[in-house]
């Protein structure tokens, strides 16, 4: 294979996969990957999961071993920012002046989380340094408050509160979850959090957070010996936007991952991708995302034909929780669930016309493929066989 240099900005999940997936292809030619951290790449979704808690040391989290960039001749520059994107000349600028050119460009630069305003001492959940200050608040202090009720928000919650810790939980919608989940799953992680002790407080408007206190729009003072928020994440497209790519919620990509500029790519959590089987843009920031797509990226950059088409998934554990959800649920007109909600072993299913768009399962397992293939079928489903567990999923059948 011709001799070039790709380049890939962004050394975490997406940008390591990226640079195995190029070599996995045959790629023989120079491999660049730039990233602002001091750590190798390594995976976001164990820093609220097992290494907050302490069931797995961080060494676990990394997804190459510290070989494998040498042994694959990936030129890995740790702390290093890159500062531009030169579509002309074909080059990088880094933070030092120094250029890089490339042949080829994937664009790996994830997502930050929202900061509330003036909020800037609180803790946020995003790199090795935030897991490791949120697990010293675990190991010695008494009481922790979590602004946002979302995923990370309710992992950081459970883990505090299996901990020791009293949690106050500060939610502006009426229910954790409502916008991932609806009201009718939403509820069973309300009841969940407040069975363990969470103070679970929602419909409240956080006018102020500091290091070790909230304030409330009413004026409630919270104390806290931290303060964790988590609001979302905003996508790293600022050196897209630099460089005059199409930017909309993200980098717009098409299915091949491919964006406005014809040499240049992006994959994880800055990609807004079209998606063939959704018939839409979708930017999903989850960790099968960063897992997969960049195979597919660097499939395009070596111009070979590959598409994107994987339905969004994601999972968490909580407490003694575990689940899985497969699809997209907006715009769902009716929720069907299967198995037994109150002891929390159930399959729930999101349906829009009387079709499967997406399915959470709960304590049940090995039941995602036979959630996909019914969302994939587009075909309309007998709701009673569907809600009723002794016909199995793949005889559900049409109405």
């Amino acid at each position: 294979m011709m001799s070039s240099t790709y380049v890939i900005i962004g050394a975490g999940l997406a940008g390591a996969k990226a640079a195995e997936a190029l070599r996995d292809k045959g790629f023989d030619g120079r491999v660049v990957l730039l990233g602002d951290e001091h750590h190798r790449p390594y995976e976001r979704p164990p820093l609220s999961k097992d290494i907050l808690t302490g069931k797995a040391e961080r060494e676990s989290a990394f997804v190459h071993p510290e070989s494998w960039y040498a042994d694959h001749d990936v030129d890995l520059r740790l702390g290093t920012r890159v500062t531009a994107v030169d579509r002309s000349a074909r080059e990088v600028v880094l933070a030092d002046g120094s250029r890089v050119g490339y042949a080829k460009l994937l664009l790996a630069t994830g997502a930050e989380p929202r900061v509330l305003p003036g909020a800037e001492n609180t803790v946020r959940l995003r790199r090795f340094g935030d897991t490791e200050r949120l697990r010293q608040v675990l190991e010695t202090g008494s009481k922790l408050a979590v602004v946002g009720a979302g995923w990370i928000g309710l992992e950081v919650a459970s883990a505090a509160r299996q901990a020791g810790l009293d949690v106050v939980v500060l939610e502006a919608l009426e229910l954790p979850l409502l916008p991932a989940l609806g009201r009718e799953a939403a509820r069973v992680f309300a009841d969940l959090h407040r069975e363990h002790g969470v103070d679970l407080r929602l419909g409240v408007r956080v006018a102020e957070a500091g290091l070790d206190h909230v304030r409330l729009g009413d004026g409630e003072r919270i104390e806290a010996d931290a303060v964790l928020v988590g609001i979302g994440a905003v996508p790293n497209t600022a050196l897209a936007e630099g460089a005059g790519l199409t930017v909309d919620n993200g980098i717009q990509v098409d299915a091949h991952l491919r964006t406005s500029d014809p040499d240049i790519f992006a994959a994880g959590d800055v990609a807004n991708a079209y998606h063939p089987s959704l018939g839409r843009h979708l930017r999903v920031e989850h960790w099968a995302s960063a897992l997969k797509q960049p195979a597919i990226a660097a499939a395009g950059m070596l111009g070979l034909e590959a598409v994107y088409d994987e339905l969004p998934y994601f999972y968490t554990d909580q407490y003694d929780l575990g689940m899985e959800y497969t699809g997209l649920s907006d715009g769902y007109d009716r929720v069907v669930f299967r198995g037994d909600v109150e002891a929390r072993e159930f399959i729930a299913f999101w349906l829009k016309d009387g079709k499967v768009v997406a399915g959470m399962n709960v304590n049940v397992w090995d039941v995602t493929d036979p959630i996909k293939d019914l969302i994939r079928s587009g075909s309309t489903v007998d709701s009673a066989r569907l809600a009723d567990p002794s016909v199995p999923l793949t005889e559900v059948g049409a109405a």
